[in-house]
């Protein structure tokens, strides 16, 4: 089983309902064990602090932890038309970095940029995918679409 981070956005009310559908299908996924996802991290639940530098170190500090611990990256790269998400942007290069595989999921039909679909070991436009995706055989597929 393996431990997979999730790295997406989750500012909008659309960015929270595709980051709830992900972490529901790598739940029912049976190849799948502890799944991290920022978003549902108890710092992140710190009103009082929210927005402070001790708040912003923590956090990152914990993801950074949370993406060393990982097996598998699972990132989420529709954000704003073809923009990728600043903080999703750095977690998958710190991952590749770390040599994690990347799985990228792209739902909007849209572009994407090149450092980010070269980083990618498997590609995907379906949150369904997810569910059924082999985490310990890990298949390829890459990223053909247009990139810039």
């Amino acid at each position: 089983m393996k431990k997979i981070y999730l790295a997406g956005p989750f500012f909008s009310e659309s960015q929270i309902k595709r980051i709830t559908k992900v972490e529901k299908a790598l739940a029912a996924n049976p190849t799948t064990g502890e799944i991290f996802s920022p978003r549902l991290s108890d710092e992140n639940d710190d009103s009082i602090n929210a927005g402070s530098p001790a708040w912003a170190k923590s956090i990152f500090n914990k993801d950074v932890a949370e993406i060393d611990n990982a097996d598998i990256i699972v990132a989420i790269t529709d954000f704003a038309y073809e923009n990728v998400d600043s903080g999703t942007a750095f977690e998958i290069g710190y991952a590749y970095k770390l040599k994690k595989p990347i799985i990228l999921l792209q739902e909007k039909d849209e572009p994407l940029n090149l450092m980010v679909s070269q980083a990618g070991h498997y590609y995907t436009k379906s949150i369904d995918d997810l569910a059924s995706y082999d985490f310990n055989a890990l298949p390829a597929k890459e990223y053909t679409g247009k990139a810039f």
